[in-house]
């Protein structure tokens, strides 16, 4: 299964292929996405992105995760939630959510098992 191009990106919006969901954060996988609710986990911009909220990815057998910033990278990343990556066997890209994106369809059109996390505003 691969994972899903990325067909757009604009401030507060993502729209995935194949997918009628337009979505402000989103997680992607091979085979799927879905809204990345922050509640769920209780994420902030500070101290940000946490092992928990790339769990659910990391269960659907990623080999890389890509995770967006924010436009303005505002969304922070400890060193932890990149140990746990890590430790997973799982390459990691931190950056800003328009470069994610790009990465992130790069490697998917490569067919990398590639997933990603990504913020879409701030």
């Amino acid at each position: 299964m691969s994972s899903p191009e990325i067909a757009s990106l604009s401030w507060g919006q993502m729209k995935v292929k194949g997918c009628s969901t337009t979505y402000k954060d989103c997680k992607v996988w091979p085979g799927g996405s879905r809204t990345w609710d922050w509640r769920e986990t209780g994420t902030n911009h500070s101290p940000g992105v946490q092992p928990a909220d790339l769990e659910e990815v990391v269960k659907k057998g990623v080999k890389t995760m890509v995770i967006g910033r924010g436009m303005s990278e505002a969304l922070q990343v400890p060193s932890s939630t990149v140990d746990y990556l890590k430790k997973n066997g799982i390459d990691v890209l931190v950056l800003q959510t328009e470069k994610a994106v790009e990465e992130y369809n790069a490697l998917a059109a490569q067919g990398v098992k590639v997933g990603g996390v990504f913020h879409s505003t701030c």
